[in-house]
Protein backbone atom coordinates (compact mmCIF):
# COMPACT_ATOMS: atom_id res chain seq x y z
CA UNK A 1 0.00 0.00 0.00
CA UNK A 2 1.48 3.64 -0.89
CA UNK A 3 0.25 6.99 -0.77
CA UNK A 4 -0.24 9.61 -2.76
CA UNK A 5 -0.74 13.29 -3.59
CA UNK A 6 -3.93 14.16 -2.37
CA UNK A 7 -4.49 10.90 -0.29
CA UNK A 8 -3.11 10.79 3.52
CA UNK A 9 -3.01 8.52 6.10
CA UNK A 10 -2.06 7.79 9.72
CA UNK A 11 1.30 6.07 9.84
CA UNK A 12 2.02 2.93 11.84
CA UNK A 13 2.89 3.58 15.15
CA UNK A 14 6.13 2.16 15.01
CA UNK A 15 8.53 1.47 12.29
CA UNK A 16 9.12 -1.88 11.06
CA UNK A 17 12.19 -3.51 9.56
CA UNK A 18 15.66 -4.23 10.53
CA UNK A 19 17.08 -2.23 13.36
CA UNK A 20 20.90 -1.16 12.32
CA UNK A 21 23.89 -0.71 14.61
CA UNK A 22 25.84 -3.06 16.66
CA UNK A 23 28.30 -2.92 13.68
CA UNK A 24 32.17 -4.29 13.83
CA UNK A 25 35.11 -2.81 14.88
CA UNK A 26 38.35 -3.57 13.07
CA UNK A 27 41.41 -2.93 15.29
CA UNK A 28 45.16 -2.62 13.59
CA UNK A 29 48.27 -2.01 15.92
CA UNK A 30 50.45 -0.05 13.94
CA UNK A 31 53.52 1.85 13.57
CA UNK A 32 54.14 5.56 12.19
CA UNK A 33 56.76 7.75 12.34
CA UNK A 34 58.01 5.79 15.89
CA UNK A 35 54.77 5.97 17.60
CA UNK A 36 52.21 3.05 18.19
CA UNK A 37 48.85 3.54 18.01
CA UNK A 38 45.68 1.39 18.15
CA UNK A 39 43.95 2.21 14.98
CA UNK A 40 39.95 1.62 15.34
CA UNK A 41 37.54 1.24 12.20
CA UNK A 42 34.00 1.41 12.82
CA UNK A 43 32.53 -0.68 9.90
CA UNK A 44 29.39 0.90 9.49
CA UNK A 45 28.75 -0.86 5.81
CA UNK A 46 27.70 -3.78 7.64
CA UNK A 47 24.77 -2.12 9.01
CA UNK A 48 21.22 -3.88 7.05
CA UNK A 49 21.65 -1.30 3.95
CA UNK A 50 25.03 -1.23 3.88
CA UNK A 51 25.73 1.94 5.81
CA UNK A 52 25.76 4.85 8.68
CA UNK A 53 22.91 6.30 7.36
CA UNK A 54 20.54 3.41 8.24
CA UNK A 55 21.02 4.46 11.84
CA UNK A 56 19.97 8.34 10.31
CA UNK A 57 17.16 7.12 8.50
CA UNK A 58 15.85 4.67 10.98
CA UNK A 59 15.75 7.50 13.68
CA UNK A 60 14.19 10.02 11.36
CA UNK A 61 11.50 8.16 10.22
CA UNK A 62 10.90 6.50 14.02
CA UNK A 63 10.53 10.02 15.41
CA UNK A 64 7.91 10.73 12.44
CA UNK A 65 6.10 7.48 13.01
CA UNK A 66 5.95 7.83 16.75
CA UNK A 67 4.73 11.49 16.06
CA UNK A 68 1.35 10.23 14.41
CA UNK A 69 1.38 12.57 11.25
CA UNK A 70 -1.16 12.05 8.62
CA UNK A 71 1.45 11.64 5.44
CA UNK A 72 0.75 11.53 1.47
CA UNK A 73 3.94 10.52 0.98
CA UNK A 74 7.97 10.82 2.24
CA UNK A 75 10.61 13.34 0.26
CA UNK A 76 14.28 13.94 1.04
CA UNK A 77 17.03 15.14 -0.44
CA UNK A 78 19.94 12.86 -0.55
CA UNK A 79 23.79 11.97 -2.07
CA UNK A 80 23.02 8.58 -2.40
CA UNK A 81 23.34 6.31 1.03
CA UNK A 82 20.64 7.87 3.17
CA UNK A 83 18.45 7.54 0.01
CA UNK A 84 18.55 3.53 -0.14
CA UNK A 85 18.05 3.19 3.76
CA UNK A 86 14.84 5.33 3.45
CA UNK A 87 13.57 3.91 0.14
CA UNK A 88 13.78 0.10 1.91
CA UNK A 89 12.30 1.14 5.16
CA UNK A 90 9.54 3.03 3.44
CA UNK A 91 9.23 0.00 0.85
CA UNK A 92 8.77 -2.14 4.22
CA UNK A 93 6.46 -0.55 5.33
CA UNK A 94 4.02 0.60 2.52
CA UNK A 95 5.03 4.03 2.29
CA UNK A 96 5.53 6.59 -0.53
CA UNK A 97 9.19 8.19 -0.74
CA UNK A 98 11.08 10.04 -3.61
CA UNK A 99 14.60 10.49 -3.51
CA UNK A 100 15.91 14.38 -4.52
CA UNK A 101 18.73 13.48 -6.22
CA UNK A 102 21.38 14.95 -8.36
CA UNK A 103 24.28 13.87 -11.61
CA UNK A 104 26.63 13.37 -8.48
CA UNK A 105 25.03 10.80 -6.87
CA UNK A 106 26.12 7.19 -7.63
CA UNK A 107 23.76 5.76 -10.54
CA UNK A 108 24.25 1.72 -8.52
CA UNK A 109 22.59 3.55 -5.39
CA UNK A 110 20.19 5.52 -7.33
CA UNK A 111 19.55 1.73 -9.37
CA UNK A 112 18.83 0.38 -5.24
CA UNK A 113 16.23 3.16 -4.61
CA UNK A 114 14.41 2.68 -7.57
CA UNK A 115 14.35 -1.36 -6.74
CA UNK A 116 13.15 -0.51 -3.58
CA UNK A 117 10.18 1.58 -5.66
CA UNK A 118 11.56 4.47 -4.55
CA UNK A 119 10.65 7.88 -6.89
CA UNK A 120 13.88 9.81 -8.09
CA UNK A 121 13.72 13.27 -8.80
CA UNK A 122 17.18 14.52 -10.64
CA UNK A 123 18.07 18.27 -9.93
CA UNK A 124 20.32 19.14 -12.54
CA UNK A 125 21.13 23.03 -12.52
CA UNK A 126 24.14 23.72 -9.85
CA UNK A 127 23.60 25.99 -7.31
CA UNK A 128 25.61 29.05 -6.53
CA UNK A 129 28.23 27.53 -4.87
CA UNK A 130 28.81 25.16 -7.89
CA UNK A 131 27.16 21.88 -6.01
CA UNK A 132 23.78 20.70 -5.93
CA UNK A 133 22.98 20.98 -2.29
CA UNK A 134 21.27 24.02 -2.67
CA UNK A 135 19.31 23.35 -5.65
CA UNK A 136 17.81 19.87 -3.94
CA UNK A 137 16.67 21.50 -0.55
CA UNK A 138 15.39 24.59 -3.18
CA UNK A 139 13.16 21.60 -5.03
CA UNK A 140 11.54 20.08 -1.43
CA UNK A 141 10.53 23.70 -0.07
CA UNK A 142 8.54 24.13 -3.76
CA UNK A 143 7.21 20.98 -3.48
CA UNK A 144 6.41 21.02 0.43
CA UNK A 145 4.07 24.34 -0.49
CA UNK A 146 1.91 22.53 -2.76
CA UNK A 147 1.40 19.04 -1.47
CA UNK A 148 0.56 19.49 2.34
CA UNK A 149 0.71 15.68 3.03
CA UNK A 150 3.98 15.60 1.77
CA UNK A 151 6.47 14.58 4.59
CA UNK A 152 10.25 15.83 4.72
CA UNK A 153 12.39 14.46 7.34
CA UNK A 154 14.97 17.22 6.72
CA UNK A 155 17.99 15.33 7.65
CA UNK A 156 19.95 18.73 7.95
CA UNK A 157 17.93 19.70 10.84
CA UNK A 158 15.97 17.15 12.30
CA UNK A 159 17.51 16.28 16.05
CA UNK A 160 16.91 12.55 14.98
CA UNK A 161 19.77 12.76 13.06
CA UNK A 162 22.61 13.32 15.81
CA UNK A 163 20.55 11.29 18.32
CA UNK A 164 20.97 7.94 15.72
CA UNK A 165 24.60 8.56 16.84
CA UNK A 166 24.43 9.87 20.26
CA UNK A 167 22.39 6.71 21.19
CA UNK A 168 23.58 4.52 19.12
CA UNK A 169 26.99 4.85 16.96
CA UNK A 170 28.92 6.68 19.97
CA UNK A 171 28.00 4.09 22.63
CA UNK A 172 28.63 1.15 20.74
CA UNK A 173 32.47 2.44 20.72
CA UNK A 174 32.43 3.10 24.16
CA UNK A 175 31.91 -0.47 24.61
CA UNK A 176 34.26 -2.12 22.16
CA UNK A 177 37.52 0.76 22.88
CA UNK A 178 39.42 0.27 26.28
CA UNK A 179 38.68 3.04 28.52
CA UNK A 180 40.86 6.46 28.54
CA UNK A 181 41.63 9.31 25.55
CA UNK A 182 40.33 8.56 22.63
CA UNK A 183 40.81 10.32 19.69
CA UNK A 184 37.71 9.91 16.96
CA UNK A 185 37.58 11.01 13.42
CA UNK A 186 34.48 11.51 11.94
CA UNK A 187 33.69 12.51 8.30
CA UNK A 188 31.12 15.66 8.07
CA UNK A 189 28.06 16.29 5.66
CA UNK A 190 24.91 17.34 7.47
CA UNK A 191 27.26 17.54 10.76
CA UNK A 192 24.83 14.97 12.36
CA UNK A 193 27.53 12.50 13.15
CA UNK A 194 29.92 14.52 14.76
CA UNK A 195 26.86 16.68 16.86
CA UNK A 196 25.52 13.17 18.07
CA UNK A 197 29.05 12.31 19.28
CA UNK A 198 29.99 15.82 20.72
CA UNK A 199 26.78 15.41 22.66
CA UNK A 200 27.52 11.92 23.69
CA UNK A 201 31.26 12.83 25.25
CA UNK A 202 30.25 15.99 26.91
CA UNK A 203 26.63 14.00 29.20
CA UNK A 204 29.35 11.54 29.84
CA UNK A 205 32.84 13.37 30.75
CA UNK A 206 34.71 11.35 28.21
CA UNK A 207 38.54 12.00 27.63
CA UNK A 208 37.41 11.83 24.05
CA UNK A 209 38.60 13.72 21.04
CA UNK A 210 36.20 14.83 18.36
CA UNK A 211 38.07 15.78 14.89
CA UNK A 212 35.81 16.49 12.28
CA UNK A 213 36.82 15.20 8.58
CA UNK A 214 35.94 17.53 5.62
CA UNK A 215 36.90 17.87 1.90
CA UNK A 216 38.87 21.14 0.78
CA UNK A 217 36.23 23.20 -1.07
CA UNK A 218 33.70 21.69 1.61
CA UNK A 219 31.71 24.78 3.09
CA UNK A 220 30.08 22.45 5.86
CA UNK A 221 32.30 24.14 8.76
CA UNK A 222 32.61 27.20 7.29
CA UNK A 223 35.71 28.58 4.47
CA UNK A 224 35.28 29.01 0.66
CA UNK A 225 33.86 26.83 -1.70
CA UNK A 226 35.38 24.77 -3.98
CA UNK A 227 34.69 21.91 -6.60
CA UNK A 228 34.96 18.58 -5.08
CA UNK A 229 35.07 15.03 -6.05
CA UNK A 230 34.20 12.72 -3.34
CA UNK A 231 30.43 11.89 -2.30
CA UNK A 232 28.88 11.53 1.04
CA UNK A 233 31.21 14.19 2.78
CA UNK A 234 31.10 17.42 2.50
CA UNK A 235 28.53 20.10 1.56
CA UNK A 236 27.90 23.21 -0.33
CA UNK A 237 26.10 25.08 2.93
CA UNK A 238 27.03 25.05 6.36
CA UNK A 239 25.86 22.49 8.79
CA UNK A 240 23.08 23.51 11.26
CA UNK A 241 24.93 20.79 13.49
CA UNK A 242 27.86 22.19 14.08
CA UNK A 243 30.29 24.76 13.05
CA UNK A 244 34.36 24.59 13.02
CA UNK A 245 34.43 25.92 16.73
CA UNK A 246 32.57 23.27 18.15
CA UNK A 247 35.06 20.46 17.74
CA UNK A 248 38.62 20.03 16.15
CA UNK A 249 38.37 19.73 12.25
CA UNK A 250 40.90 18.94 9.46
CA UNK A 251 40.28 19.03 5.85
CA UNK A 252 41.76 16.52 3.46
CA UNK A 253 42.19 16.37 -0.15
CA UNK A 254 40.46 13.92 -2.61
CA UNK A 255 44.05 12.54 -3.59
CA UNK A 256 44.68 11.73 0.34
CA UNK A 257 41.37 9.87 0.88
CA UNK A 258 41.70 7.87 -2.48
CA UNK A 259 45.35 6.82 -1.11
CA UNK A 260 43.68 6.30 1.94
CA UNK A 261 41.56 3.97 0.71
CA UNK A 262 43.72 1.97 -1.32
CA UNK A 263 46.05 1.84 2.20
CA UNK A 264 43.04 0.24 3.77
CA UNK A 265 42.15 -2.40 1.32
CA UNK A 266 46.07 -3.21 0.81
CA UNK A 267 46.84 -3.24 4.46
CA UNK A 268 43.52 -4.23 5.93
CA UNK A 269 41.78 -6.25 4.07
CA UNK A 270 38.65 -4.53 3.47
CA UNK A 271 37.07 -1.87 1.51
CA UNK A 272 36.15 1.31 2.49
CA UNK A 273 33.63 4.20 0.54
CA UNK A 274 35.61 7.76 -0.46
CA UNK A 275 34.02 9.60 2.89
CA UNK A 276 35.68 7.00 4.92
CA UNK A 277 38.98 6.79 3.09
CA UNK A 278 38.61 10.86 4.26
CA UNK A 279 38.45 10.05 7.41
CA UNK A 280 41.29 7.36 7.50
CA UNK A 281 43.62 10.31 5.98
CA UNK A 282 42.80 13.20 8.56
CA UNK A 283 43.35 10.53 11.23
CA UNK A 284 47.05 9.14 9.47
CA UNK A 285 47.79 12.84 9.40
CA UNK A 286 47.01 13.32 13.08
CA UNK A 287 48.83 10.46 14.22
CA UNK A 288 51.99 11.44 11.82
CA UNK A 289 52.14 15.14 12.92
CA UNK A 290 52.03 13.56 16.99
CA UNK A 291 48.98 14.25 17.73
CA UNK A 292 46.99 11.32 18.03
CA UNK A 293 46.30 9.54 21.69
CA UNK A 294 46.92 5.81 21.82
CA UNK A 295 43.27 4.72 20.63
CA UNK A 296 42.41 6.86 17.62
CA UNK A 297 39.20 6.11 16.12
CA UNK A 298 37.72 6.20 12.79
CA UNK A 299 34.36 5.96 11.97
CA UNK A 300 33.53 4.62 8.25
CA UNK A 301 30.52 5.08 6.92
CA UNK A 302 30.16 2.61 4.76
CA UNK A 303 32.01 0.60 2.09
CA UNK A 304 33.74 0.15 -1.19
CA UNK A 305 31.36 -2.07 -2.83
CA UNK A 306 29.26 1.75 -3.68
CA UNK A 307 32.42 3.20 -5.25
CA UNK A 308 33.48 0.45 -8.21
CA UNK A 309 32.71 3.39 -10.61
CA UNK A 310 34.75 5.99 -8.72
CA UNK A 311 36.81 5.70 -6.07
CA UNK A 312 38.02 2.17 -7.78
CA UNK A 313 37.92 2.73 -11.03
CA UNK A 314 40.58 3.35 -12.81
CA UNK A 315 39.30 5.56 -15.74
CA UNK A 316 37.17 8.11 -12.66
CA UNK A 317 40.87 8.51 -11.18
CA UNK A 318 42.33 9.38 -14.37
CA UNK A 319 39.25 11.70 -15.39
CA UNK A 320 39.65 13.36 -11.43
CA UNK A 321 43.57 13.61 -11.75
CA UNK A 322 43.91 11.59 -9.10
CA UNK A 323 46.05 8.54 -10.38
CA UNK A 324 49.48 9.43 -8.14
CA UNK A 325 49.63 8.54 -4.64
CA UNK A 326 49.63 11.29 -2.28
CA UNK A 327 53.14 12.46 -1.23
CA UNK A 328 52.82 10.90 2.34
CA UNK A 329 54.03 7.63 3.92
CA UNK A 330 51.49 4.77 5.58
CA UNK A 331 52.17 3.08 8.64
CA UNK A 332 53.16 0.09 9.18
CA UNK A 333 50.84 -2.36 10.48
CA UNK A 334 51.91 -5.06 13.43
CA UNK A 335 48.89 -6.51 13.54
CA UNK A 336 44.74 -6.71 13.24
CA UNK A 337 42.09 -7.71 15.19
CA UNK A 338 37.71 -7.70 15.12
CA UNK A 339 35.42 -6.76 17.66
CA UNK A 340 32.53 -7.75 16.54
CA UNK A 341 29.22 -6.54 17.62
CA UNK A 342 30.74 -4.84 21.06
CA UNK A 343 32.33 -8.46 21.66
CA UNK A 344 35.60 -9.12 21.63
CA UNK A 345 36.75 -12.33 19.62
CA UNK A 346 39.67 -14.01 21.13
Amino acid sequence: MSWYKGEGKTLPSELHGPVPGRTPMLNAVTRYRGRTTNLWLKLEQENPFGSIKDRVAYSLLSSIFESGVLCGGIIESTSGNLGVALARYSQICGVEFTAVVDPRTSRKLVRQMRSADAKIVEVTDPDETGGYLLSRLAYIRDRMAVEDLLVWPNQYENPANPRAHSEGTAPEIASAVPHGELDVFLGVSTGGTVRGFTDYVKHNSLPWRCVAVDEVGSVALGGPPASRSLNGIGASRTSSFVDGRDCLNVKVTAAEAVAACDWVANELGVRVGGSSGAAVAGALRWIGEGLGAEHVVVVCPDGGDRYEDTIYSPGWRRAKELTSRAEWEFPEVRSTRVVDNSLVLI
